[in-house]
């Protein structure tokens, strides 16, 4: 399962984040009439399509997978978390359609006709990546349902969907696949920048990518520091872990760093920073923060895989800020972004943060929550199908995943290979004069 889902988040960030891309380069085109920027959108849209298709099958897998590896958990939570997954599904097919249209329709509908329906294959991602978000923000803070003699009763799907936990998760996770599409899309542009600096296709598409990118990545932490206080209201023994707090404190300061020593229960070779947590999540230097301590150790996740995860998300996300920032002085400073070669290396580099930061936000969250399932009602253990053999599913799956992967990097790489020359960026009626 974890396999499954860490490989198909990939191709839900893109899901939900490319078609926005595609969408304000063909706004672009109308806007200006520069051929460049219709040329732009519809080479998006292929590469959406790709994402797209092996994003189904992936997800179709899980779908099977939630109903064969976790029986007694839909049993359990399918009556609150139903609604989100249905409109996930409706979402999904509305995202198909739409995305046909949009596809084959250039030639067949007006103009603004096929930039409303790309608008819709935005929205219709944006919706199917945040109602799952939601459903997993149930599972780390459950509400909408009375427990009677251990069943779930008097059921409120919509409060399920709505939890203080969930309605944070969704705008980072929103943030994190714009910034993760925008700053993959505008590394591969900036490479190509490097071997052809004045290409106008690469530098157009390595504006608008980098705007969504940089946008997001400089919003994030903010996002990030709203939903840190929720966990600290909600899930403390979660916060402590993740920022090293081991026991209560006032005055907690901020841990970078540091490896667990289970036997004198404590961090070596950490270095703080006197009474910034507290500051950071109460806005008092001398707020208390609880410490993983005072619960039981059977709640503990595993504490160095957590805290491990949650630093490095962390620093991704600080990296891509800084750049963001970088971005935005050379713009303000009227340098010429797609010709300042420090920029486009750095930017080279830092093509998979945005990709590795979710993965390791994903196992942030998920890890961070065990031993359980939904907090305080199901554990994980006991939600699980107990499944002899299990090598060989995941033998299977595994050579599916590496196939699939293999199939998009080679569809990938030929379609950014394919750079199109001058003579597909003009207007039609100059290629026809050149004709």
């Amino acid at each position: 399962m974890a396999m499954s889902l860490g490989f198909h988040i990939i191709f839900a960030v893109v899901g939900m984040a490319m078609p926005l891309l595609m969408v304000i380069a063909e706004w672009r085109w109308l806007k200006t009439g520069q051929e460049v920027y219709l040329t732009i959108a519809k080479r998006w849209a292929k590469g959406t399509a790709i994402f797209f298709a092996v994003g189904a099958v992936s997800g179709t897998v899980l779908s099977f997978q939630l109903g064969l590896l976790w029986p007694k958990f839909m049993e359990w939570a399918g009556p609150m978390i139903g609604l989100a997954f249905s409109i996930e599904g409706f979402a999904f097919f509305t995202e198909a359609i739409f995305l046909g249209i949009y596809l084959y329709g250039w030639q067949k509908v007006k103009p603004r006709v096929h930039l409303t329906a790309g608008m819709v294959v935005a929205l219709s991602g944006i919706l199917s990546g945040v109602v799952v978000v939601m459903a997993n923000g149930w599972m780390n803070t459950p509400r909408g349902f009375t427990l009677v003699d251990g069943v779930p009763s008097n059921i409120d799907p919509i409060a399920a969907l709505l939890n203080p936990s969930g309605l944070l998760q969704a705008p980072h996770m929103i943030l994190a696949a714009f910034a993760a599409a925008g700053f993959a899309v505008a590394g591969i542009h900036a490479f190509l920048l490097l071997r052809h600096p004045n290409h106008p296709f690469h530098q157009h598409a390595f504006t608008i990518a980098l705007a969504v990118g940089c946008v997001s990545a400089i919003l994030q932490p903010l996002s990030g520091d709203l939903l840190a206080k929720r966990v600290a209201e909600l899930q403390p023994l979660k916060l402590a872990v993740f920022e090293g707090q081991v026991h209560t404190q006032r005055g907690a300061p901020f841990r970078i760093g540091g490896i667990w020593n289970s036997e004198q229960e404590a961090f070596d070779y950490i270095l703080e920073i006197p009474y910034l947590l507290s500051l950071m999540v109460h806005h008092d230097p001398k707020g208390e923060v609880q410490g993983f301590m005072d619960f039981s150790k059977k709640h503990w996740p595993p504490i160095m895989i957590v805290r491990t995860a949650f630093q490095m998300m962390v620093l991704i996300g600080f990296i891509m800020m800084v750049l963001a920032l970088w971005a935005l002085w050379l713009a303000f400073s009227k340098h010429d972004i797609a010709q300042c070669k420090p920029f486009l290396k750095a930017m080279v580099l830092a093509t998979p943060l945005g990709f590795i930061a979710t993965e390791i936000g994903w196992v942030t969250t998920e890890v961070g929550r065990q031993p359980w399932v939904v907090v305080g009602y199901l554990k994980t253990a006991e939600a699980v199908t107990p499944m002899p053999g299990l090598n060989i599913p995941l033998i299977f799956f595994a050579a599916l995943y590496t196939f699939l992967a293999f199939i998009v990097t080679w569809l990938m790489l030929r379609h950014v290979s394919a750079t199109p020359g001058e003579y597909e960026m003009k207007p039609r009626a100059e290629r026809a004069k050149l004709v």
